[in-house]
């Protein structure tokens, strides 16, 4: 039978398990079973207690007296932004591949600054989720400390290390610049500039860039630094500098597809050939890198298959299997398109 009945609210507003077990007319301890091992109860009142849930609006603190044994199945991600769409392929196929297994995802944004992932951390671990994937691995010490200690399932992901936290499913970043000025110079290209965002695994690839290009000869390699999250408009405003410093250039790798978006604008403008001026390349294979003109040349990593991956070692962990593969390469391979 439906209670149709409020029940009155605890004194901070909020509906408490006392507000449940006195609308449903059963003890305290009725309600845990009915929350967390309701075949224990008769289906008259477990109707009965979930009528009162229902009319209550009742959400069970789970970490709160009588049900601090109870599993949760929150998953906590961080990522540095959503601002930029590079991360969304991962967010998308973490939330399908966990929401299949009957398990949540919270999702937070640290930025790129190690001080507030560290506070978000803090809030996440207090949480005690079932496990906690993370974008990078260059976290703080006392971050890596509290996540080790925690004995929380980690998953870095968008990276690559000997030594990770705990798990780890990604990619070499120097790797990926190494071999795109290895294609440029495949491709006749010399005299190349980066434009690059300030943030640590985008500084990897431009040292891995710099470093073929010495191997090559191909000198020196400017470099514009803007802002993490890149933009269009400072693609545009990096190629106007790179411009004015090396008139002679000839390809520009850039940390982002968003950047290589707005060289793209920015040449056009110009009345700048793209290739025949310059080459232009991108990393991140978004949706419109295909369909822009031209179609722009670009560096793709699977994160569809990172956000799966990462969900199924930590539902794994949780259920109490083993990961056969805690560090995983997925690699990556670079785009052909027609802007180089």
């Amino acid at each position: 039978m439906a209670i149709r009945t409020r029940a009155r609210r605890g004194a901070g507003g909020a509906a408490t398990v006392k507000d449940v077990a006195r609308l449903a007319k059963v003890s305290a301890i009725t309600v845990s079973r009915a929350l967390n091992a309701p075949d224990q109860l008769s289906p008259a009142t477990l109707e009965r207690v979930k009528g009162a849930i229902a009319s209550t609006g009742y959400v069970p603190n789970l970490l709160a007296g009588g049900l601090r044994s109870a599993k949760s199945r929150l998953v906590a991600a961080v990522v540095p932004t959503i601002a930029g769409p590079v991360f969304l392929e991962t967010i998308q196929a973490l939330t399908d591949a966990l929401d299949e297994k009957g398990y949540q995802l919270m999702l937070g944004q640290s930025g790129y600054k190690t001080s507030r992932e560290d506070a978000l951390l803090d809030a996440i671990i207090g949480r005690r989720p079932v496990g906690i994937v993370l974008t990078g691995m260059s976290h703080s010490a006392e971050a890596r400390r509290r996540l080790a200690a925690s004995g929380i399932p980690v998953v870095e992901t968008w990276d690559l290390s000997p030594d990770p936290i705990d798990m780890a499913i990604g990619f070499s970043h120097a790797g990926i610049g190494e071999a795109l000025c290895c294609y440029l110079h495949e491709r006749g290209r010399r005299r190349p500039a980066l434009i690059s965002g300030d943030d640590e695994r985008a500084r990897r690839r431009t040292t891995g860039f710099q470093a073929a290009a010495k191997r090559l000869g191909m000198g020196d390699v400017p470099v514009i630094w803007v802002a993490a999250p890149t933009t269009l408009a400072s693609g545009r405003a990096g190629l106007a500098e790179l411009l004015q410093r090396r008139p002679d250039l000839d390809a520009v790798g850039c940390s982002s597809d968003l950047l290589a978006l707005g060289v793209l604008t920015e040449a056009h403008a110009r009345g700048i050939a793209v290739p025949g001026g310059i080459a232009v390349a991108g990393f991140g294979n978004l949706a419109f890198s295909a369909g822009v003109i031209p179609s722009l040349t670009t560096v793709h990593v699977d994160g569809t298959r990172i956000g799966r991956t990462a969900a199924d070692y930590l539902i794994d962990r949780a259920e109490g299997r083993a990961i056969a593969q805690p560090i995983l390469d997925v690699g990556f391979s670079i785009v052909r398109r027609d802007s180089a």
